[in-house]
């Protein structure tokens, strides 16, 4: 096994995708992510792999979809009004079933906002952010290594399911530098695609497409997708949970923000308050089980996000009616420190009423 090396994020996703087999890579400039482009620009060509700088981020998506689509690993990054201009051509990968990956270093909004660190694209990721009925596979990492490991996870996931996948970080997980090993968890596999667009030499031709004229031939295939994404919902749920064994208040967050929970969490221990955590790994799936049956047991359920309250509606849909719901969040750039967050910990326990007593808790 190699020894960890200090690395920073974003870094540690470029060096995922080419591991993972990534062998195209399209993208257009926007901070806070322009170190996946400048690392893969310098270390893509030499594994012979092929890297473009865009004119745009339509683009470059549009690219991916093209690259996808003869079955090879893809991938584009960017940021959240990048993101934005590739909603269309994400609709169509996902209604066409052509698997890529989207890597989304979020900065604040909304419009151009600036590079501070924010979690506000959680709609934009979660809802598929495109037009139609169709959902993205969604990996939220919390450190350096998960930028590493759940790239890689998000390329296999892609594949599984012939959907785009995203990898939703921010500015501080894109930035700071930790120890990482980078180096697969389980050897690299790649499966056959008897679907791509590989020419019809020697078989007959095939389409991919999402235009369905026939009568109630697009609503099968809605349904369909449906069941697909019902699959997903029910295998690759991925969460940590921590400490919910007789915790008095259970603490949502994912991402940096659940770095900074974990913070107060240990604050909170010191002075005999008993806290839990559940931090979604997969935004979408989203955990909603797990956040059912540890809110069944644990009265009040405090939700920390980067942003005016984006996961607290998935919350507030997956928690058991009887808990009682708290949020608090720091938007536009904005970032909760431990002790701001230890704070409404103790609020939201001392708290007599649900999400109605913590609607000031923005900032």
């Amino acid at each position: 096994m190699k020894e960890s090396q200090l690395v920073k994020g974003n870094v540690a996703l470029a060096e995922a995708a080419i591991q993972a087999g990534c062998r195209y890579y399209f993208g257009y400039p926007i901070t806070p992510q322009n170190d996946i482009p400048e690392y893969l620009s310098e270390h893509l060509p030499k594994q012979s792999g092929v890297f473009i700088q865009a004119e745009s981020e339509i683009a470059s998506i549009n690219m991916v979809m093209g690259a996808a689509a003869t079955g090879a690993r893809a991938m584009t990054s960017s940021s959240g009004p990048g993101i934005s201009l590739m909603q269309e051509a994400m609709s169509y990968m996902a209604g066409s079933e052509i698997p890529c990956l989207v890597v989304n270093v979020m900065r604040c909004g909304p419009g151009l906002g600036g590079i501070s660190p924010t979690q506000g694209d959680y709609f934009q990721a979660t809802r598929g952010g495109g037009h139609g009925d169709y959902y993205n596979i969604v990996l939220a990492p919390a450190s350096v290594q998960e930028m590493f490991d759940l790239t890689m996870k998000a390329f296999d996931l892609a594949d599984k399911y012939r959907n785009p996948a995203m990898i939703l970080a921010d500015a501080i997980l894109g930035q700071m530098k930790e120890p990482a090993i980078l180096e697969p968890r389980e050897p690299v596999r790649t499966s056959a695609k008897p679907w791509a667009i590989t020419g019809a030499a020697d078989r007959k031709p095939q389409y991919l497409k999402t235009l369905y004229l026939s009568d109630g031939e697009q609503e099968a295939h809605n349904l369909e997708l449906m069941r697909k994404y019902d699959v997903i919902r029910d295998k690759e749920v991925l969460c940590e949970a921590k400490n919910l064994e007789g915790a008095e208040l259970l603490v949502v967050a994912f991402g940096t923000a659940s770095r900074i929970v974990k913070t107060a969490m240990n604050m909170a221990r010191e002075e005999g308050i008993r806290i839990g955590l559940i931090r979604p790994i997969t935004l979408f799936p989203f955990p909603s089980k797990a956040i059912l049956e540890a809110s069944e047991q644990i009265p009040k359920v405090l939700v920390v996000e980067m942003n005016t309250g984006q996961m607290l509606i998935d919350v507030q849909v997956s928690a058991h009616k009887s808990a009682g719901i708290f949020f608090y969040g720091r938007p536009g750039g904005g970032v909760p420190t431990p002790e701001e967050v230890l704070v409404e910990i103790k609020r939201s326990l001392h708290a007599t009423a649900g999400i109605q007593a913590s609607k000031n808790s923005v900032g």
